[in-house]
């Protein structure tokens, strides 16, 4: 590589370098502005100051405990609608930008609760607000005439009594139920997902449903034995659409149709997508939490990660000398970049999400002293620096490669199977390998080559 191609390399590296390092930490640039125009009466802008994302493991934020109705459900099925209303709500939350929250199960038997915590949000109703209502879609079929009428004949008589006259009433629970629709089995937790489509001679909005393989088949079965009935489609509680069915209907397919507005049917389809949960849920306890780790706990952590990279920064210089100073310089370049990344994405960030980040650290070194024990061998060998340079990069480079890839793809596996926690290690993981074969690659080489030609190769005490 020609010098006056490195010199341009490394000036557009350190016009990066600046700038992220400032992102990364604007504080003293935005200082030393404010005193240069305090001293010279000038305008110099403050850098940009992006905050960073904490996780609720640093920052506190919102702990929320929901208890689960299973009372309709199987109870071999129990395990399998709880998983299916966990992926639900964590898919709610992140649409709604909370991101890595923490949704867990508890519970066995017939008790089971949902435990959701969410970083950052410091008011539960707010939290509650966020992850909005969860609709509750069921179908329902229609109750026989006279157990209509006895329901509201039951209401009659109830009507204008105070609650405790009314429990005088024989079956006055009666009053309280749908007088024309009972439940079935067929909810949201057999539906695959709904689709907003217009009918092609009316133009209304209509609403396409489509249910999984277990689900077709009892709406099918529904279909067959509500023929000339209507077979009421309900959420939470309030029926949306009161069809008459017609025929058997195969295939798992449906339309929701009703006089509503194309903005409505398009919320409905959101609601649809997004909550149609398979089992519904109440909140019984919500609660602001503080940061598990507390300010102290975290500067102290702060300090620790400083301390261990400065004695990375020292075992280079003290092991490889010059080259160990242009690695370690590189290192704080690959760093700002990975933190301005960070901030810009954003990335929440957690203990966990900060071992990625500190686990990829570890691998550039690796890569810088790979590289360097490459290039003493050739050294070694009385070869120039300029051949000793080429080679040791050249040589080194598979390595580098295999153990970087093979740590992509098993991070790119954690990040695409795990749970919360572990996809924002795997996230800030797989950031840093990137920017870390960057800083071996590119960074510390452009440096290195700087020496080549110069007096600088000659002292064999600086390289070997």
């Amino acid at each position: 590589m020609k010098k006056k191609k490195v010199y341009i390399i490394l000036f557009f590296i350190l016009i990066f370098a600046f700038l992220a390092g400032n992102l990364s930490s604007p504080k003293y640039f935005n200082q030393g502005a404010d005193f240069v125009n305090a001293k010279l009466s000038l305008q110099i802008p403050h850098f940009w100051e992006v905050p960073f994302k904490l996780g609720l493991d640093l920052q506190g934020g919102v702990h929320l405990v929901y208890q689960a109705d299973l009372s309709n459900i199987d109870k071999e099925s129990h395990h399998s609608a709880m998983q299916g209303l966990k992926d639900v709500i964590e898919r709610r939350v992140n649409f709604f930008g909370v991101e890595e929250p923490v949704i867990q199960v508890q519970g066995s038997g017939d008790s089971y609760r949902l435990i959701i915590e969410l970083a950052g949000i410091k008011d539960p109703a707010q939290a509650v607000k966020m992850i909005g209502e969860t609709p509750f879609l069921e179908f329902r079929e229609q109750k026989e005439p006279d157990e209509t009428q006895k329901i509201l004949d039951k209401q009659k008589e109830v009507e204008g009594k105070s609650f405790e006259e009314m429990q005088e009433i024989e079956n006055w629970q009666l009053a309280f139920e749908d007088p024309y629709f009972k439940s079935t089995i067929l909810t949201g937790q057999y539906l695959d997902g709904a689709k907003l489509n217009f009918s092609q001679t009316t133009s209304e909005p209509l609403i396409s449903l489509q249910f999984n393989k277990e689900g077709s088949k009892i709406f099918e079965e529904l279909t067959a034995n509500n023929v000339g009935k209507i077979l009421a489609i309900y959420i939470d509680n309030v029926p949306i659409s009161t069809p008459v069915v017609q025929d058997k209907i195969s295939g798992g397919k449906a339309q929701i149709t009703g006089s509503f507005t194309g903005e409505e049917a398009k919320e409905l389809v959101r609601n649809l997508n997004a909550g149609a949960l398979p089992v519904p849920v109440e909140l019984i306890s919500q609660q602001s939490v503080g940061a598990t780790l507390g300010e102290h706990s975290l500067n102290t952590s702060l300090m620790a990660g400083m301390f261990g990279f400065l004695a990375i920064i020292l075992f280079l210089i003290i092991f490889y000398r010059l080259p160990g100073i242009l690695a370690s310089i590189a290192l704080l370049i690959y760093l700002a970049f990975v933190l301005s990344l960070v901030k810009l994405i954003p990335i929440t960030l957690t203990l966990a999400g900060v071992g990625g980040i500190i686990l990829s650290i570890g691998m550039a070194v690796d890569a810088n002293v790979l590289i360097f024990s490459r290039m003493r061998e050739e050294l070694r060998k009385r070869e120039s620096f300029a051949i000793a340079l080429k080679e040791g990069f050249k040589r080194s480079w598979p390595s580098i490669r295999d153990g970087n890839i093979t740590t992509l793809v098993v991070a790119l596996i954690l990040f695409l199977f795990g749970t919360s926690f572990i996809k924002g290690f795997a996230l800030t993981l797989m950031i840093g390998i990137s920017f870390s074969m960057l800083s071996a690659i590119l960074i510390t080489r452009s440096f290195l080559i700087i020496f080549v030609g110069t007096r600088f190769e000659n002292w064999k005490w600086l390289w070997r």
